[in-house]
């Protein structure tokens, strides 16, 4: 592998890296309602574990609900307790064939422990970004090993994924910035 694909990969992957922190964002529940807030809740559809989206169509009623129209009749009370039984702390409730569910007030202490979260999710963002480097560090120090490089190439592509680093971690500050802005906003 050479210095260029070493530098190519590790953009790729912290890229891939910040994907999956916005979608562990996603997955924080703020004020409003976010259909993307019930992905991870799986219902039982004849012996298989599915999410709800693969069951039922999932769309916002207004800010503050979201609701689910099972497109099976014999559905809806298998989907509304996959959501009661998840640790979402949301409460559907049936309307014919529709299942409402409201989003719950949050109160400021909710709020805040979410901001910790966020602060947390955002710091293993960071360290996966971090350990992408040293990896990417480690190859390039191979390749000069192996005299397939020199040591200046060494330190220039150092820098140069201490750069892309860099640029990552400031994404990464940006997503939690923004995550709290929408946690604490009433």
């Amino acid at each position: 592998m050479t210095i260029d694909e070493i530098r190519s990969s590790v953009a790729v992957k912290m890229d891939q890296s910040i994907a999956a922190f916005k979608n562990n964002l996603t997955k924080i529940r703020t004020g409003r309602a976010n259909p993307a807030l019930l992905d991870s809740v799986q219902v039982d559809y004849y012996g298989a574990l599915l999410p709800i989206s693969q069951v039922a169509n999932v769309s916002l009623i207004d800010a503050r609900t979201i609701g689910i129209s099972p497109w099976e009749k014999g559905m809806g009370a298998k989907i509304e307790k996959a959501i009661r039984e998840s640790d979402l702390g949301l409460n559907p409730a049936s309307m014919g064939d529709l299942i409402r569910v409201p989003m719950p007030v949050m109160t400021e202490e909710r709020r805040k422990e979410l901001t910790k979260v966020v602060r947390g999710e955002g710091e293993n963002a960071k360290i996966a970004v971090r350990n992408l480097r040293r990896d990417a560090n480690e190859s390039v120090k191979k390749v000069v090993k192996d005299k397939l490089a020199s040591e200046d190439d060494q330190k220039r592509s150092e820098a140069d994924i201490q750069k892309i680093t860099d640029r990552h971690i400031i994404d990464i500050d940006k997503l939690v910035a923004s995550k709290e802005q929408d946690l604490m906003a009433v």
